[in-house]
């Protein structure tokens, strides 16, 4: 199977999720571009192989030109009797390293209002920009943050999430932020250097879960094409045995 292919479109879906419902999709890129912060070995869109220093600042997409493609969505699938619980910035990699970010954020909440629609404004992202005071201040204006940290040993942060950021300042950063859910994503290649279901490495997670004390978080495993073809999914019943861990500090977990 193949990796799947970069999005063209600003607006995509909606598509069903486990975790999202029916979610519209808002892909803030450059047309059929990765632009991302980090270096996820389990990418369904493959490595990146460009960063936001690659991108002039007029050549992403306009803050208005994104709201105008959402509330057409929006409109369409009134007059058809579709359904969308979410509309979620993601895409082609990292949704706030948009330039406009901020922006893009407010214009989609007044275009939900304006359509008088009861769905949530979601972004899904690595947090790796948290410390841009204008994603903060954004991401705190969302309905649903969903926020990732699959590890909290450095050296896997840097092999799995091929991140620069540090990741005391990330846990930081997801402390200090509201209604966060926290998404982790657990794989282990097939060598096993690279592993975050060890079980100290779980509690070191499960650590850094009780100081971020998130409102939720989500647990998964790979389940497409990764950007490392060496990397493994995770059965669910490990998957279960890890958030049970989670579970027993009182923070609400669910397995997807």
């Amino acid at each position: 199977m193949p990796l799947l292919p970069l999005l063209d479109e600003v607006v995509y879906g909606p598509v069903h999720s486990r975790r999202l419902g029916w979610s519209l999709g808002v892909n803030v890129f450059p047309a059929g571009r990765k632009i991302c912060n980090f270096n996820c070995a389990y990418c369904q869109y493959g490595w990146t192989r460009e960063g936001e220093s690659a991108v002039a600042p007029d050549h992403w997409p306009a803050p208005s030109r994104i709201a105008d493609a959402v509330g057409r969505a929006l409109r369409a699938l009134e007059t058809a009797g579709g359904r969308v619980d979410r509309i979620t910035l993601a895409g082609n990699g990292e949704p706030t390293l948009h330039p406009r970010f901020g922006e893009v954020v407010e214009r989609l909440r007044v275009i939900r209002d304006e359509a008088l629609h009861d769905a949530r404004i979601a972004v899904l992202s690595n947090a790796g920009t948290l410390d841009r005071p204008a994603v903060f201040d954004a991401l705190r204006r969302v309905d649903d943050a969903y926020l990732k940290l699959d590890t909290a040993d450095p050296w896997l942060f840097k092999r799995l999430n091929g991140a620069r950021a540090s990741l005391a300042d990330v846990v930081d950063a997801l402390r200090a932020l509201p209604h966060v859910t926290i998404q982790s994503l657990f794989a282990r290649s097939r060598d096993g250097r690279v592993d975050n279901t060890a079980p100290e490495t779980v509690e070191r997670w499960v650590a850094a879960l009780r100081v971020i004390a998130p409102v939720a978080v989500h647990v998964y495993s790979v389940d497409r094409v990764p950007a490392w073809s060496a990397l493994q999914p995770v059965p669910t019943t490990e998957l279960e045995a890890i958030a049970a861990k989670a579970r027993a500090t009182g923070l609400a977990v669910t397995v997807f």
